[in-house]
C-alpha cells in the first residue's frame, strides 16, 4: 500500500509541476496553486478508471455482453458525463465552490468544540497499518452510500434528479456518470463533510472514491456475470445491480406500512423504492431487507418511461433541464398537499 501510495504521489508531483502549474500560472490561478495541486491528482486518477475501462472492463463487454447495442448515441450522452467526472471538471466546480465553505463549516464546529477525530483511532491496536485502516473506511463510505442510495429512490424530489441515473435504457459501463449534475452535487457535498467529520487521510479519500467509482463502471457494464450464490453475497456484481436498474423492479417497491416513513404511490401501485441499493456491499441490501438475488438479467428503464412514453430526454442538456422541471413539479406536489 505504501508503494503505491508513493508512486501514485510521485506522479501527480510529476504530472502537476510539467503541465498544470504552467497552465495555472497561465490563466491567473497562480493564487489557487494548492487546489490545482489536489486537481491533478483527481485528474490523474480519472485517466487511470479511463484506461482500465477501455482496456479490461469494455472488452469484457463485448466477450460476454447482455444485450446488442442498439442505441449508440444513449452511450455516447453518458461517455460525455464520464468525461467530464472523471477529468476533473466536475471535481475542479466542486473544489472552487463547495469545500470552501465545507472548510468554514468544519472551522466552526472546531470552535465549538466539535473536533475532527480520526475513526480509526477507536480500533488501536487492530487497525495496524493504512491496507487496514482504508479497508475501514471504505466499508463505513459504503453504509453511508447505501442510505443515499435509499433516499434517492425513496424521497419523491431526489428522485426527480435520480431518474436521470435510471433512465438508460442501453446500460454500458459509461452509465455510472450518467446523473443530474444537483444530484451529484448533492452526494459529494455528503461524502465530504463524512470524510472531514471522520477524519479520513487524503490519500485514504481519493483511494476510496476511486475503487469505488472503478467498481460501479464494472457493475454497469453491458456483461453477463453472476459471482454464484456465495459471490453474489460478498460483492455487488453486474447481474446483481442490474436488477437495481429493471423495469418496474430496482425503482419501484410494492407499499409496505412502515412507522414514521410516508412513501409516495406511484399510478402503477407500486412506490418509490426498489431493491439491490448497495454499491460495492451487498451486505446492507441483505440487512434491511431490500436485495433481490433472482439469477436474471431484465431490460432496464423506469416504468413510465417504456409504457407511457414520458421523456426523460435523449442528450445532456435536454436530460438536465427535464430533471430540474421534475424537481420543481415534486416542490409543487408536495407543497399542495
Amino acid at each position: 500500500m505504501d508503494t503505491l501510495i508513493d508512486l501514485f504521489a510521485n506522479t501527480q508531483a510529476a504530472l502537476y509541476e510539467g503541465v498544470m502549474q504552467p497552465i495555472a500560472f497561465a490563466v491567473g490561478l497562480g493564487n489557487r496553486l494548492e487546489d490545482v495541486f489536489n486537481a491533478t491528482g483527481w485528474l490523474l486518477v480519472g485517466l487511470m478508471q479511463i484506461v482500465v475501462m477501455l482496456v479490461v472492463i469494455g472488452p469484457l463487454q463485448r466477450w460476454r455482453c447482455v444485450e446488442p447495442v442498439t442505441n449508440s448515441r444513449a452511450i455516447r450522452t453518458d461517455v460525455i458525463y464520464t468525461l467530464i467526472h472523471r477529468l476533473g471538471l466536475f471535481r475542479v466546480a466542486l473544489f472552487l465552490l463547495v469545500e470552501p465553505v465545507l472548510d468554514n463549516l468544519m472551522g466552526e464546529l472546531r470552535v465549538h468544540g466539535v473536533g475532527t477525530f480520526h475513526l480509526e483511532d477507536l480500533w488501536l491496536g487492530v487497525t495496524d497499518g493504512p491496507f487496514t485502516s482504508f479497508v475501514m473506511y471504505l466499508v463505513v463510505f459504503d453504509f453511508v452510500s447505501y442510505w443515499l442510495h435509499r433516499a434517492q429512490h425513496e424521497w419523491r424530489w431526489w428522485w426527480a434528479l435520480h431518474a436521470v441515473h435510471h433512465s438508460q435504457r442501453q446500460m454500458t459501463q459509461w452509465t455510472d456518470n450518467r446523473n443530474h449534475l444537483l444530484d451529484d452535487l448533492i452526494g459529494a457535498v455528503v461524502w465530504v463533510f463524512i470524510a472531514q467529520l471522520i477524519g479520513i487521510a487524503p490519500t485514504q479519500f481519493v483511494a476510496v472514491v476511486a475503487l469505488t467509482q472503478l467498481f460501479e463502471n464494472f457493475q454497469h457494464a453491458n456483461l453477463r456475470v453472476s459471482f454464484g450464490s456465495w459471490g453474489e453475497r460478498l460483492w455487488v456484481s453486474p447481474r446483481f445491480h442490474r436488477l437495481h436498474h429493471a423495469i418496474g423492479l430496482g425503482h419501484e417497491s410494492r407499499p409496505v406500512p412502515r412507522a414514521g416513513l410516508a412513501r409516495d404511490v406511484t399510478r402503477t401501485g407500486g412506490a418509490l423504492g426498489g431493491h439491490n441499493f448497495g454499491v460495492l456491499l451487498p451486505w446492507w441490501d441483505v440487512l434491511f431487507g431490500t436485495a433481490n438475488f433472482d439469477l436474471r438479467f431484465e431490460p432496464t428503464g423506469i416504468r413510465d418511461q417504456v409504457e407511457e412514453g414520458v421523456d426523460y430526454g435523449d442528450g445532456f442538456w435536454a436530460q438536465q433541464r427535464l430533471g430540474i422541471q421534475r424537481l420543481l413539479q415534486a416542490f409543487g406536489a408536495s407543497s399542495s398537499r
